[in-house]
């Protein structure tokens, strides 16, 4: 038994190491390193503690130390997510030397941590929009530590910082791991306006190329996406995802498809609409109710529900 599992070992290890050598994605860059995962993860929450001071941290404000406690942060963020994009920029880069990529990163990381006051800010209308579209909601402070739609938001607006700057993989990580904690995908390329709520959010699809306007409402199940993707790479960098404009809302599990679709101002798209054409402003969509019939009570005292 020994002998048979020596043997079956050593080939099992040389399967493998046979592999590392016939497929591309290894040993592409020889001493580079990936972005860590559990890193950018960590950076997610501390720009989280950041823009929501008292909520996921211990810190306390008295009026007078806000400055100092931002500053700190500030600058524990600026070291990590350096070092995470200098490694994405190693990584992927296009031959850059060393200090040309030193320098990117920290002109890329120095315009993320510009911009979080005006992600803030966002944020805060996304916090007011979910608060006046749920009649559920008690407060905002509710909202903020509980809702998994303004989680999704908030990691979404900062890892579109850094894809509109060109940074390979870390977005995508971001969204992915916002992704895996409430079942709402979206891509870190779309682009999404102000007061925006995912009421219930389960299962909302945003694909990359989502434009999306103010004051936009959508529900569980909901998806923006594409028509088809068949054509597969040579469809990158193409309007695949429709347009929605502002005061659009969608209920549950609708289906909005396709580069071209434009949905109009003030218009409201039903649950389970399929749409796939352009939506004018102020339009009501929905597909035809079904009949319901019933019938009973049948011998067995059972009611029997048709549609």
């Amino acid at each position: 038994m020994g002998e048979q599992f020596e043997e079956n070992f050593h080939r099992t290890v040389e399967e493998i190491a046979e592999n590392y050598q016939a497929e591309e994605i290894f040993f592409t860059k020889p001493g580079a390193k990936f972005p860590k995962r559990n890193v950018i993860i960590e950076i997610i929450k501390e720009v989280r503690r950041i823009l929501f001071p008292g909520y996921f941290g211990d810190e306390f404000f008295d009026g007078a130390n806000s400055e100092y406690f931002v500053g700190n942060r500030l600058m524990y963020l600026k070291r990590t997510l350096c070092e995470q994009i200098y490694a994405a920029l190693a990584y992927y880069g296009n031959g850059e030397s060393e200090e040309q990529i030193c320098r990117r990163s920290e002109q890329i990381c120095t315009q993320f941590i510009q911009a979080l006051p005006v992600v803030q800010r966002m944020l805060f209308k996304d916090v007011q929009a979910a608060f006046d579209g749920d009649p559920a909601a008690k407060s905002k402070e509710e909202i903020i530590l509980s809702y998994p739609g303004l989680f999704a938001i908030f990691v979404y607006r900062i890892a579109h910082l850094l894809y509109v700057q060109k940074v390979h993989i870390i977005p995508r990580i971001m969204t992915e791991y916002a992704h895996s904690r409430t079942g709402i995908d979206i891509n870190a390329g779309a682009q999404i306006g102000e007061y925006f709520f995912m009421d219930h959010g389960t299962g909302i699809v945003i694909g990359e190329t989502t434009v999306i306007g103010d004051h936009v409402k959508l529900y569980q199940g909901v998806t923006l996406g594409a028509l088809s993707t068949r054509m597969g790479q040579q469809l990158s960098g193409k309007k695949r995802h429709p347009t929605i404009k502002d005061n659009v809302t969608i209920y549950s599990n609708a289906s909005v498809l396709g580069g071209n679709t434009v949905i109009g101002e003030n218009t409201v798209i039903g649950g389970s609409a399929f749409i796939t054409e352009s939506v004018p402003a102020d339009t009501k969509v929905s597909i035809k109710s079904p009949e319901l019939s019933v019938k009973g009570p049948a011998k067995e005292d059972v009611w029997y529900w048709e549609i």
